[in-house]
């Protein structure tokens, strides 16, 4: 199913009374199947750590940023790091590594197609059978993209990302109400109990997480971190699109970082990008003299030709308190060797009585 995420889940003003009230009966199915599941499953062990990197409400959360800058930390202690993915929306079963080379999309899927530029990235819907695949290999840690309500993997660490800008005082998390009636996974309350820490995840032109998220999260550790542009956009008019779950956030912050930006396209997430598609997209460009642009996530699903018609404008996030997520690491991280005793600074001679 391509999702794009309905902004009434998130918004009082355009909320959707009658509909939320018809779809609150399967909501509750789908909270017990879930809870049902969780709690009869046996977590296979692979024999290394694994980092969940999942959260509790339906895509658009910034998972797949957040698992890139964790496997960044883990890769700079020395650690060999390896991805487990589902492999969302590609055909491919698994276990099997991810190869840019060889792999499209349609394989594997966009998220691990694009994580396997920089690092090991394993799809698998197998969870277990990914993971053993991973460690298997020579990984040290794995870290998970998605999988916080998958109780399949044993996990060391299990971190909950939250959408830092769909959020204010009253709602931060829609209504609090179970898909298909709002946006969460499961109920909130049952999420973080399994959690090991929220992450706030910001954009660059917001400082700090709003007091009110941060007192709805304060059953379990909170780190915030900030999503921001890891290049400028491309100069001159542009043409946005993206097919993710919340392309509206793209839109902004392709104009918060300064782009041009003539005109934005969205599409579900996940979508597929056909010629006629693509067609479109570049006779609306052609009508404001301007080019094409998109997420890298949505430039690994164009066609090869396509690829060097279309900017891919890449983001990074970053943790703000770089301390605290070593801390949360600290039973992953390597443990850091003590001085040698010349490089100790002496202790300051006893004066004689």
């Amino acid at each position: 199913m391509k999702l794009q995420t309905p902004e009434w889940w998130y918004s009082r003003e355009r909320s959707q009374p009658v509909l939320r009230a018809l779809l609150t009966p399967p909501s509750w199915i789908w909270s017990a199947v879930t809870a049902r599941r969780i709690a009869r499953a046996t977590p296979a062990d692979p024999g290394v750590p694994v980092v969940c990197v999942g959260n509790i409400t339906m895509g658009g959360a910034g998972k797949t940023p957040i698992v890139r800058a964790l496997a960044e930390r883990l890769a700079q202690a020395g650690l060999s790091v390896h991805l487990l993915s589902r492999g969302y929306g590609g055909r491919l079963p698994g276990p099997v590594r991810v190869n840019p080379e060889v792999h499209t999309a349609a394989d594997v899927g966009d998220e691990p197609l694009m994580l396997a530029r920089d690092y090991p990235v394993w799809v698998a819907r197998d969870r277990p059978a990914g993971a053993h695949a991973a460690a298997g290999a020579g990984a040290q840690v794995i870290v998970m993209d998605d999988g916080h309500q998958n109780p399949s993997v044993k996990k060391s660490v299990s971190l909950v990302v939250v959408d830092g800008e769909t959020r204010n005082e009253e709602w931060p998390f829609g209504d609090g109400r179970v898909f298909p009636a709002g946006p969460m996974r499961e109920p909130l309350a049952k999420g973080l109990a399994r959690a090991s820490a929220a992450v706030i995840l910001l954009p660059a032109d917001l400082p700090v997480a709003e007091p009110g998220l941060r007192r709805t999260l304060s059953s379990v550790p909170v780190m915030t971190a900030h999503l921001r542009a890891a290049a400028p956009p491309p100069a001159g008019p542009q043409v946005g699109f993206a097919g993710v779950a919340k392309p509206w956030k793209v839109e902004r912050a392709l104009k918060a970082a300064g782009c041009e930006l003539a005109d934005f396209a969205p599409f579900p997430d996940h979508a597929p990008y056909d010629e006629a598609v693509l067609k479109r997209l570049a006779d609306r460009a052609a009508q404001f003299e301007a080019g094409l642009v998109t997420t890298e996530k949505d430039w690994v699903r164009l066609p090869p030709d396509w690829r060097a018609r279309v900017a891919a404008w890449p983001v990074k996030a970053s943790f703000d308190d770089a301390a605290a997520l070593d801390e949360l690491l600290a039973g992953i991280l390597p443990a850091r060797p003590s001085p040698p005793p010349s490089a100790r600074k002496p202790s300051s001679p006893r004066r004689g009585k």
